[in-house]
């Protein structure tokens, strides 16, 4: 059971605060729902009954937004080459409403982007999975949505660069002198 003021998040939404408890009568049935005041001023009704059914949970802390803000920095997960696959996998974790699988597809598809570009269903999932991603930690991080955004790209753009990025590799070929130079040693008194 929730109450008013409750920071709480809504699975495939993101995360907001109970408005109100309001009674309802739906098809000459009286319901009690969560009115929840979303991002973008947008209201969500939710059916007190079914709330955790649906997954609706309550804001992660500081521990734990820490540890999904160390998510974006690790390496991407395997990912199926087949983009009809992966859509699927991806939109399996962002159903369960669990934070820490919200960041790994933000991750992952923020690196396949900047790698070779995602299809426009991508990148519309990217830019959900990254709403919800942001929507609750501005409320677990007591922050704005700027610096959350802000350092979501930056924590992604390093771990990009850690894992991803081609890295300057000697060519042997080409940095290695090719031609034999003798060596003079004129304190060398052997001559060959």
């Amino acid at each position: 059971m929730f109450n008013v003021g409750d920071k709480i998040v809504y699975p495939m939404h993101g995360a907001g605060t109970i408005d109100s408890i309001e009674e309802k009568n739906i098809l000459g049935e009286n319901q009690a729902y969560y009115v929840i005041k979303m991002p973008g001023e947008v209201k969500v009704m939710v059916p007190t009954n079914k709330a955790e059914q649906i997954g609706v949970r309550n804001v992660i802390g500081k521990e734990e937004a820490e540890k999904v803000i160390s998510i974006l920095g690790e390496d991407e997960t395997e990912m199926s080459q087949n983009w009809n696959k992966r859509y699927r996998d991806n939109m399996e974790k962002m159903k369960t409403g669990n934070i820490y699988e919200v960041a790994d597809v933000v991750r992952n598809l923020s690196f396949k982007q900047k790698e070779k570009g995602l299809s426009t269903g991508e990148k519309k999932m990217l830019s959900n999975a990254k709403q919800i991603l942001v929507s609750e930690l501005v409320l677990a991080e007591h922050a704005t949505q700027d610096e959350v955004e802000a350092l979501i790209d930056n924590k992604i753009n390093v771990s990009f660069d850690e894992y991803k990025a081609p890295h300057d590799q000697i060519d042997l070929n080409t940095n290695v002198v090719n031609k034999f130079i003798p060596f003079d040693d004129s304190t060398n008194e052997t001559n060959f």
